[in-house]
């Protein structure tokens, strides 16, 4: 089916940026919130967007009116009448967008894809609550939207065939690439992001090494930003929420580091609030609170190593967890570490990565980090297997991939 007119509900952030990218492609695009306030914002910094590229010489000024005009605001679910699909990009709440569905249900045609931005809710249970589940998935965008290229495609237990390829064809028409991920909590980037993320709030809570130490050592790594600055730009209340729905689902596996409550109780929400790992103003520094926070909670932990590979054997053990299950396949693990994470390119992916490294030598570093430090490193089983089979990686010609 192919998506002549779309709609977005959310003018958030997310929503303002998913919009913006679908009136790029040049496609008509509905944009509804709850009142016209909340639509200016949204629209205004869609126009921002624009500017930006007008100012790098990528657009002209009677481009971005002919895109804006694409744009039609709105409070009302009336006008998605004609709508082909439609993506809520609202609050991540599951009764919220489980209300959207149902009011998106009876206004949208009967052919009509009913999409969510999700970043780990339930593609099912949205579904459940339409009579049309075959038509509901998650198309799950990266923030910035208008910048990032990986889209998650998401289907749920009864989204048909048709609903999946219709929906990676339109991602594909918004210059996007998309992965598809089988549902499970948190999908396929969240799962690898968060033990990384979480990694790096036990190594600090533990005094093993300042915010900056660690963000320098994994920058110097590779990564375009390190993990404080990453968790404050995408808010630690975001990962706060994400991390507890991992924890419902992987159990102790995903069990968040002390720090994360302390830093999300008192409101350091990040960036957005001026202030969460780091203080932002003129610089950005290490707050004092974090400091004397970091000291109490050094007391009560022991001080394990500090390493790159104690925050990315993390990630390969949970890209193997992945495989296992089926959630995705190798060559769209190492898509979503490069193009969703940021994974650093000369190395290939986490799996190439592992690859390199050695498979026997990450199941000895997990196996003894399980005895140390927790069981949150317990191996994949797939690991094991990996070795008792000499899948050892680069220097047996044979691991994640194969090599000649």
């Amino acid at each position: 089916m192919t998506i002549y007119k779309a709609g977005v509900v959310g003018a958030g952030a997310m929503g303002a940026e998913i919009a913006q990218t679908i009136s790029y492609a040049g496609i008509p695009v509905t944009f509804k919130d709850l009142n016209e306030a909340i639509l200016e914002s949204g629209l205004k910094r869609i126009r921002q967007i624009y500017e930006r590229r007008l100012e790098k010489g990528k657009i002209t000024p009677e481009e971005i009116e002919k895109k804006m005009s694409l744009i039609h605001p709105t409070t009302t679910y009336a006008d998605f009448k004609d709508a082909d699909l439609v993506i809520e990009a609202a609050f991540e709440n599951i009764d919220v967008k489980k209300e959207i569905f149902r009011e998106l249900d009876k206004a949208c045609p009967k052919s009509a894809i009913l999409a969510s931005n999700t970043s780990s809710l339930s593609i099912s249970e949205l579904g459940s609550s339409t009579v049309r589940p075959e038509k509901v998935i998650g198309i799950h965008f990266f923030y910035p939207a208008h910048v990032m290229k990986l889209v998650e495609i998401i289907p749920g237990l009864d989204t048909s065939e048709e609903t999946i390829s219709d929906a990676t064809a339109f991602s594909e028409a918004l210059k996007k690439i998309p992965i598809r991920v089988n549902e499970c909590a948190g999908f396929l980037v969240n799962r690898l992001l968060m033990p990384y993320l979480n990694e790096a709030a036990y190594l600090l809570q533990e005094g093993a090494a300042t915010p900056q130490e660690i963000d320098q050592t994994m920058v110097g790594f590779g990564f375009p930003m390190g993990p404080f600055t990453l968790v404050d730009t995408l808010g630690v209340d975001v990962c706060h929420h994400v991390v507890n729905i991992l924890l419902e689902d992987y159990g102790d596996r995903m069990k968040p580091a002390e720090i994360w409550e302390h830093l999300y109780t008192r409101g350091r929400y990040g960036i957005k609030k001026g202030k969460g790992f780091y203080t932002y103003g003129q610089a950005t520094t290490v707050d004092e609170e974090v400091a004397s926070i970091v000291r109490t909670l050094s007391q009560k932990y022991p001080r394990g190593p500090f390493s790159v590979e104690r925050l990315l054997l993390p990630m390969v053990n949970e890209a193997a967890l992945c495989l296992q299950e089926e959630v995705s396949r190798t060559a769209d693990i190492e898509l979503a570490m490069l193009a969703g994470i940021g994974f650093p390119q000369e190395k290939g992916g986490i799996l190439h990565f592992a690859d390199t490294l050695g498979i026997d030598l990450i199941l000895r570093e997990l196996e003894e980090w399980s005895r140390t430090l927790g069981s949150r490193f317990y191996p994949a089983p797939l690991l094991r297997r990996m070795v008792k089979a000499n899948h050892l990686g680069v220097k047996t010609k044979k691991g994640f991939f194969s090599y000649s």
